[in-house]
C-alpha cells in the first residue's frame, strides 16, 4: 500500500518526507503552474528531496500520441529516479501508452473514470491506472465503488496494473478505497494532514504530560528523574 502526495509545494514535501513514511509525488499542469517558476527545476527539486527510488509521476501535455511519446522520452532523460509519465485515457493517450511500453517507459494513466477505461489502459501497457474518486462522486457516480470494481477485474484476470486512487476531499474517501483493495493513494495537502492528525490524540499527549509533571516538575523526561 503506497501513499503519494499530489502536490508540487516543495516546503510541504521536504517536511512530509522527513516526518512521514511517504512513497512518492504525483504532479500535473495545475499543480506545476502554481509553482510560477520553470517546470523542471521544480521537478528536478523534488527529485532531489525524494531520492531517486520514491515515484515522481509527471502529466504530459500534448494531445497527439507521437508528441506524447515525444515528451515522455524527454521527461526520463532529464530527471533521475522511479518516473512515471500521466497519460490521460484517451484514443491518442492509449496509442501512446503501448508505443512506451515498448520503450520500457513506465505510465500511469490518469483521468480514469469507468473500470472499462482502466481495463484499456492496463491492456495498453500502463503501470498505474488513476481513477477519480471524488470527480466521478460529483457527477452522482461511485468513486469507491469504481476503484473497487477495477480491483476486482484486475485481480480476476491477474493483470500487473496496479491502482493508484486520486482526487479525495475528505479522509473517508480514502479509507474506504483502502478497503476496496487499492494499491495506492495520492492526496493532497490537507488530506494528508487529515490522515495522521485527531484532536483527541493531542488531547491525550497533553494530558500525560500534565500529570507527569505534576509529580516529577515541568521539563522533566524518562532518565532524568
Amino acid at each position: 500500500m503506497n501513499i503519494l502526495l499530489d502536490t508540487a509545494e516543495v516546503d510541504f514535501i521536504k517536511s512530509a518526507n522527513e516526518y512521514y513514511p511517504i512513497d512518492g509525488i504525483t504532479t500535473n499542469p495545475t499543480i506545476l503552474a502554481k509553482g510560477k517558476r520553470p517546470y523542471i527545476e521544480i521537478l528536478q527539486e523534488i527529485v532531489s528531496i525524494i531520492g531517486s527510488e520514491k515515484m515522481l509521476h509527471v502529466q504530459v501535455l500534448s494531445t497527439n500520441a507521437k508528441e506524447i511519446v515525444k515528451e515522455a522520452e524527454y521527461v526520463n532523460k532529464v530527471l533521475s529516479g522511479n518516473i512515471y509519465i500521466k497519460i490521460p485515457v484517451v484514443p491518442e493517450g492509449f496509442k501512446a501508452m503501448m508505443a512506451l511500453q515498448k520503450k520500457n517507459i513506465k505510465v500511469t494513466a490518469t483521468a480514469v473514470s469507468t473500470p472499462q477505461q482502466a481495463l484499456m489502459a492496463a491492456k495498453a501497457g500502463a503501470s498505474f491506472v488513476a481513477p477519480y474518486v471524488n470527480r466521478i462522486d460529483n457527477i452522482s457516480g461511485d468513486g469507491v465503488k469504481v476503484v473497487a470494481d477495477i480491483i476486482k477485474i484486475f485481480n480476476t484476470h491477474n493483470m500487473k496494473a496496479q491502482v493508484i486512487a486520486a482526487s479525495f476531499k475528505n479522509v473517508e474517501q480514502v479509507q474506504k478505497v483502502c478497503l476496496a483493495g487499492t494499491h495506492a493513494v495520492t492526496v493532497s495537502e490537507d488530506v494528508f494532514t487529515n490522515l495522521y492528525h485527531h484532536p483527541l490524540t493531542d488531547w491525550s499527549v497533553n494530558k500525560f504530560i500534565e500529570d507527569w509533571e505534576s509529580a516529577y516538575g515541568k521539563g522533566a523526561v524518562l532518565g532524568e528523574v
